[in-house]
């Protein structure tokens, strides 16, 4: 052998649905649902600021590189996201107050705290990373040997004590809780009631292509969303208020899941794409239009041309279905 094994990555064949008892998939798709419509409700501010392409790159990168599972990546990009949302939070609290009271301290200075995020964005990229590796339950945690390793790598000369630091730093700005849904979470359980109530197209293979289309959304997030805004509004330049309401539907992973899945099937077999139109609806109660124009976006940056968009969805009366969850708010 030229070098060492490296560990061996999740096949999609590994993956198995069906394994579930139908009372455990309908409780955690009513709890996915509610969290959903929760984040939704409480969607503000700068959320979504921090899934730039560059970073989210860099994090899947890095996952790839330490032979990291999906999943892995996903929740690190929304780790540092929620931190970094924080940090500029708080770096935007310092100015006021001190723009408020004319203070020159060190310990107001929010261009310090600014700069000293920037200077250490990198750590903290890292450490999410990390952060979530150790929240999988299958694949290995990345230790802190490697970590250092790989900051020593891009000119980095950091101490286990200050990598200790920095992941306590991340956890205690999100109070700890970092066990967060990602849209994996809800493509994965959707696929899972989609079989069970019948899917055409064999969800095994919706679940590929839902992965490579589920990073495109992530590298392409501003585009796709962008893209979605204007046709929502059906107008070309989105004002400044648009956009702070528009936030809400960035955050809502149901709505991303369901357009990831009927884009999926489009490709996998567009003459059933109208079936697996009609059972997302069925399950999440969200509008066809809705979940239409969202797989729009997505296969138009991912296609181009002879998207479902032209075609007519089907009618509701033809997708009932046992399972479903309660989200109202995405209709």
């Amino acid at each position: 052998m030229d070098g060492p094994m490296r560990p061996r990555l999740a096949s999609v064949s590994d993956f198995q649905f069906g394994a579930v008892a139908t009372e455990t998939i309908e409780d955690a798709l009513l709890h996915l649902a509610q969290q959903n419509e929760q984040a939704v409700q409480e969607a503000a501010g700068r959320m979504g600021s921090f899934r730039e392409t560059r970073i989210v790159e860099f994090v899947f990168l890095l996952s790839e590189q330490w032979c990291l599972e999906k999943s892995v990546s996903y929740l690190a990009v929304e780790i540092l996201e929620r931190f970094m949302v924080k940090q500029a939070e708080n770096i935007c609290r310092q100015a006021t107050v001190q723009q408020r009271d004319n203070e020159k301290t060190e310990s107001h200075d929010w261009r310090a705290l600014r700069e000293k995020l920037f200077n250490k964005f990198t750590l903290r990229l890292v450490s999410c990373v990390q952060l979530a590796s150790k929240l999988s339950f299958h694949y290995k945690i990345i230790n802190n040997v490697t970590v250092l390793n790989f900051l020593q790598a891009l000119g980095y000369l950091y101490t286990k004590e200050e990598l200790l630091e920095s992941e306590l730093d991340v956890l205690k700005s999100l109070n700890f809780q970092i066990n967060l849904p990602t849209p994996l979470a809800y493509v994965e359980m959707l696929l899972e009631v989609l079989g069970y109530n019948g899917c055409l197209v064999p969800v095994t293979q919706l679940h590929a292509t839902c992965l490579t289309l589920l990073d495109l959304v992530y590298l392409l997030h501003e585009p796709i969303y962008d893209s979605l805004l204007r046709t929502s509004i059906e107008n070309s330049t989105p004002s400044q208020l648009q956009g702070e309401k528009f936030i809400s539907v960035k955050e809502d992973f149901m709505l991303l899941a369901v357009g990831i899945i009927a884009a999926s099937a489009f490709i996998q077999n567009h003459e059933c794409w109208s079936q697996v139109m009609g059972h997302l609806q069925s399950i999440t109660g969200i509008a066809l239009a809705s979940i239409a124009e969202f797989s729009y976006a997505i296969l138009t940056h991912s296609v181009g041309a002879n998207t479902p968009r032209r075609q007519q969805p089907v009618p509701p009366h033809l997708a009932a279905r046992p399972l479903r969850a309660a989200a109202s708010s995405n209709t």
